[in-house]
């Protein structure tokens, strides 16, 4: 029997943190971030990491476990999450997975192995190009390839085009978990707002301070390419304002969000609510009421 477990995505800044907390209070559940970033120690305001308050109200697995000098890869993830989520069933709690990070969400749910060979550059490239083909060039490449997909949609043919490529580095296996996808999402001004207030928010509470330090002590690593820090880096060095510097900041996230949602519409079985809905929680909470049982 599949273990149950709750995914909350959403793009950033929609609120996935909040909800996660308060629905791990609900249902005696524990959280995994699915974030590339959050793993990292010392980066925690550009990361938009929990608090430590917030952390003190559930507990959370998958964040500070990497210094800010080491990799993190898919397969990482993959990996410490299946221990996380085990070691959270193993104790009768409800494994929530919170996170914005697709590629490493997918490649839990969907039962991929990635091999430790697997460049994952290669594999995010590949999926992009994909995703900019019509419905019926993807359609081609699979009757090409003679590859026999029950109900075939969008989804599936991206995902068996990407086996095709990869091969043994990439594996499909049987899915693991019996997933209820929960994706946060609004009107794209509503988002694009909270994204703008998000940003102006972390300059107040020390991005800065914090991307300073990461620029004069790890500029080349790969947790400085992230988004809220990379943007900061020409300032640092004289190249624009610090008004340019905070724009381009902004408007990076604000094109981020559009990617993670296209991601999520695209490639997962997401089940989406609006933000602004004033019933949301209540009709995610009888959702989940109804998969538990």
């Amino acid at each position: 029997m599949k273990e149950k477990i709750l995914v909350i995505v959403g793009p950033t800044a929609v609120g996935k943190t909040a909800l996660g907390i308060e629905l791990a209070k609900r249902f005696n559940g524990e959280i995994v971030s699915g974030d590339s970033q959050q793993v990292y120690k010392q980066l925690d305001i550009g990361t938009a990491k929990a608090s430590l308050e917030e952390q003190a109200q559930a507990v959370h697995h998958l964040i500070d476990v990497r210094e800010v000098d080491e990799t993190y890869s898919a397969f990482d993830f993959v990996s410490e999450a299946k221990q996380a989520i085990q070691d959270i069933c193993r104790r009768g709690k409800l494994p929530i997975l919170v996170g914005g990070t697709g590629l490493y969400l997918q490649s839990l749910l969907e039962g991929y192995h990635l091999g430790g060979d697997l460049d994952q550059e290669e594999l995010l490239a590949y999926r992009k190009e994909l995703e900019c083909l019509e419905d019926a060039i993807l359609f081609d490449k699979i009757a090409e390839l003679s590859i026999d997909i029950p109900q075939l949609n969008r989804r599936r043919a991206m995902r068996a085009l990407e086996l095709a490529r990869f091969g043994k580095n990439m594996e499909n296996t049987q899915d693991p978990y019996e997933a209820l996808l929960i994706g946060l999402n609004d009107d794209r001004q509503l988002i694009y707002d909270r994204i703008n207030q998000r940003v102006d928010h972390m300059i107040t509470a020390g991005l800065l301070e914090e991307s300073k330090w990461l620029y004069e002590n790890y500029p080349e690593v790969q947790a400085s390419r992230g988004i809220g820090y990379k943007e900061l880096f020409p300032y640092f060095a004289g190249q624009v304002s610090l008004e340019e510097a905070i724009e381009t900041l902004k408007q990076n996230t604000r094109r981020f969000a559009k990617r993670q949602l296209t991601w999520f519409r695209n490639r997962m079985s997401v089940n989406f609510y609006q933000i602004s809905d004033p019933d949301m929680l209540d009709n995610i909470i009888q959702d989940i009421e109804e998969f538990l049982s």
